[in-house]
């Protein structure tokens, strides 16, 4: 399979939420084909899990700042997102 297993510019520049995505599907694509070999298929599950991460990174940030902004927009003071127990 022809997929390129390189970061593709990653230290020259940070991709952005769709870049990351349209790379994982990539990724998961030749994952599923099963003609990969052994090291090469935990070479690209690597970097998948380093896109995930920053996927979901990216995803919480810009929640909150949506969180934020109705905060701001409905005059109310901007709260902790931090805390996960509802108060």
């Amino acid at each position: 399979m022809g997929i390129d297993m390189s970061e593709s510019g990653e230290s020259a520049q940070n991709p952005g939420l769709e870049d990351r995505l349209a790379r994982l599907e990539e990724i998961v694509a030749a994952l599923e084909s099963g003609e990969l070999e052994l090291d090469a298929a935990l070479k690209l599950f690597e970097e998948g899990v380093v896109h995930l991460r920053e996927t979901e990174a990216l995803l919480a940030s810009a929640e909150l700042r949506v969180e934020e902004l109705l905060n701001t927009a409905q005059g109310d003071e901007t709260r902790d997102f931090g805390r996960g127990d509802g108060s």
